[in-house]
């Protein structure tokens, strides 16, 4: 098994409110941890943590409304802080872009609302997606939006009209070659209408 050189959060955004941030602050003394939080004038509020081995994250809690908003990077090289960063970004619903560096090529996982919704590996150039969260509900309604289905049978009934038209004009000669054409276009629309 290829052994994790580093963990680089290239980006990950939480949103907490004041009791859901309390409760982060109140997780961190039982932990083997050095942290500091620093409450700003304007109520925003700075809490580092550092694992003592050279590791450290900095979050920057801007206070918006009735809640707090954290944006932040950084490239952890140890577990400890990687596993805590790991827990936020799921506990709190976070988005996130994860970069999991091994020797030879990288892992980027993508989190929306917490979860993984994308895994791509990255050796090189080359990106191949390993994994990719569909989402049949929104497919769905995206395809039962589109009317192509129904603007295509209206230019086939409208060729048929047009077809039927000619076919009451015409002698003998050209009504064998409307009517195939006719037979296409009603076979046409019938697997349109089903």
């Amino acid at each position: 098994m290829a052994r994790r050189l580093a963990t680089e959060y290239v980006k990950a955004r939480m949103q907490m409110t004041e009791p859901q941030l309390t409760l982060f602050l109140s997780s961190l003394p039982g932990q083997t941890l050095v942290w500091r939080v620093k409450v700003m004038d304007n109520g925003n509020q700075e809490v580092v943590l550092e694992d003592g081995q050279g590791d450290a994250i900095t979050f920057l809690f801007e206070k918006q409304g009735n809640r707090y908003v954290c944006v932040t990077s950084c490239r952890l090289l140890r577990p400890k802080l990687t596993q805590i960063m790991h827990k936020l970004v799921m506990e709190f619903r976070g988005e996130a872009v994860v970069n999991r560096i091994f020797a030879g090529f990288t892992m980027q996982y993508v989190y929306a609302e917490g979860k993984v919704c994308q895994i791509v590996e990255q050796q090189g150039e080359q990106a191949r997606i390993v994994y990719e969260q569909k989402d049949f509900a929104r497919d769905l309604q995206m395809m039962y939006g589109q009317d192509i289905v129904e603007q295509q049978i209206a230019v086939i009934r409208e060729q048929i009209n047009e077809l039927l038209d000619a076919r009451n004009r015409e002698l003998n000669d050209q009504v064998t070659f409307i009517d195939q054409q006719l037979h296409e276009l009603s076979h046409q629309l019938f697997v349109l209408e089903a």
